[in-house]
């Protein structure tokens, strides 16, 4: 009995140690590929999915997909915000957003805990995601801001 218990101890022990191995070597392999991805892809450092273009702009082509990489994160994906380790006000039905310079500034400025992303984020890009926000999401804001507007208060 002891010579079988050592044996079966011994077996999975081995195997085990092969699992470990396998995975290791898999582990190496899989960063192999994601660095000659990445280096293929030409990321700037800090960039790891390319979200940025050029002076740590964003990337993004209009106010929707702004919305979803930068403010969805805290705000929701449906912008009713959130109350979790921090307080991130609705943005859905939300009355604050009637005058556009507002938001703007907000995005610009920032304020309280939310950081002034703006500055990641061109004039017209401002502009997109603050009348994407003034125009979904239960709000219904039909007058634009544009990126000349933005420009004048950054």
């Amino acid at each position: 009995m002891g010579n079988a218990r050592f044996l079966l101890n011994f077996t999975l022990g081995a195997a085990v140690g092969v699992l470990a191995a396998a995975a290791a070597s898999a582990q190496t392999a899989g960063e192999a590929q994601t660095a000659a991805a990445m280096s293929a892809q030409t990321v700037k450092p800090g960039d790891a999915d390319g979200a940025f273009v050029t002076g740590g702009k964003f990337s993004e082509p209009d106010g929707d997909k702004m919305y979803r990489r930068v403010c969805a994160g805290c705000h929701m994906p449906d912008a009713k915000g959130s109350v979790a380790a921090g307080f991130y006000p609705a943005l859905a039905g939300n009355p604050k957003l009637a005058a556009g310079a507002y938001p703007v500034m907000i995005v610009l400025k920032g304020l309280h805990g939310m950081p002034p992303v703006g500055a990641m984020m061109t004039d017209a890009q401002v502009a997109d995601v603050v009348n994407h926000v003034r125009s979904h999401f239960g709000n219904h804001y039909r007058d634009k801001v544009t990126a000349a507007d933005v420009k004048a208060l950054r």
